[in-house]
């Protein structure tokens, strides 16, 4: 009997010390949240994600060797080739490379860059090829304000991911390789603007932009090159006029047309806006 006494005891202590725990542990949390993510929400920032070019990893029709490796961002098509996130905004006369940043093993770097004539912020991030999944969970999430985040620029705060303004995937699309299972569903009913540069981009990812109650400003009724040149146009405007549909989508249009040497009218079929 003594044993047994002793034995209900010590569960009962135990319970208890494991809810003690669990309250403290939600407490820790809730402060945490709420020191993580104060942010100057007076600053509009622009986060774009990026898949790196892959061949091994994702169903792509092979490039080049060289810019097909998803770990070599430096010579990465996405990223490091002279169309690419990195070269292309370090290139740009609208913006300043302020800050570079060695992430971790599945996001390779990041860059920070503030606009050269507002108070705007661009953040992206090159996510290892082999990674695009991790890489389109977190833009979903991001875009349902499921996944929030801040980072500190000098004195000043500014919110990515969730706290962005604007959210950008750029890549493979991997939906055509893979099936998602999460729930991207909005649970603090604010509405963020997304742009995603994939091909097919509106058939595979209508269903996670919905439920995401996101706003569409452009994505892709066919197959595509997902290069820098037709977010930079686009966020050009989006600074400038962040209700101007019809200016955005012109301007990534002619873009696009440019540089890929088509028809303004086969680019405005092919980037599109909107459900």
């Amino acid at each position: 009997m003594n044993f047994l006494k002793l034995l209900f005891i010590s569960i009962v202590f135990f319970i208890s010390c494991s809810n003690a725990t669990k309250k403290e542990d939600e407490k820790i949390k809730e402060v945490k949240s709420k020191l993580e993510f104060k942010y100057d929400s007076t600053i509009n920032t622009a986060h774009i994600l990026v898949a790196l070019c892959d061949n091994k990893y994702q169903g792509i029709v092979p490039v080049p060797e060289a810019i097909g490796n998803g770990e070599d961002f430096n010579k990465n098509l996405y990223w490091g080739c002279s169309f690419g996130i990195r070269s292309y905004f370090k290139a740009s006369k609208d913006w300043k490379l302020i800050r570079k940043i060695k992430l971790d093993s599945i996001k390779l770097e990041r860059l920070v860059f503030k606009n050269n004539t507002s108070n705007f912020y661009l953040v992206c991030d090159a996510y290892k090829g082999k990674n695009i999944k991790e890489c389109t969970i977190d833009f979903l999430n991001s875009a349902a304000g499921l996944l929030k985040d801040t980072i500190q620029i000098n004195s000043t705060v500014i919110g990515i991911n969730g706290n962005a303004k604007l959210l950008t995937y750029i890549g493979h699309n991997g939906l055509m390789d893979f099936t998602l299972n999460n729930s991207f569903k909005n649970e603090d009913g604010k509405e963020r603007d997304v742009v995603i540069l994939a091909c097919k981009s509106k058939k595979y990812f209508s269903s996670y932009v919905k439920d995401a109650k996101a706003n569409p400003l452009l994505w892709t009724s066919d197959l595509m090159c997902p290069e820098a040149y037709t977010i930079h146009d686009l966020i050009n405007v989006y600074i400038k006029s962040p209700n101007d549909k019809i200016g955005m989508h012109l301007a990534a249009t002619k873009a696009y047309s440019k540089y890929q040497k088509c028809s303004i009218k086969a680019s405005q079929n092919l980037l599109v806006t909107g459900f």
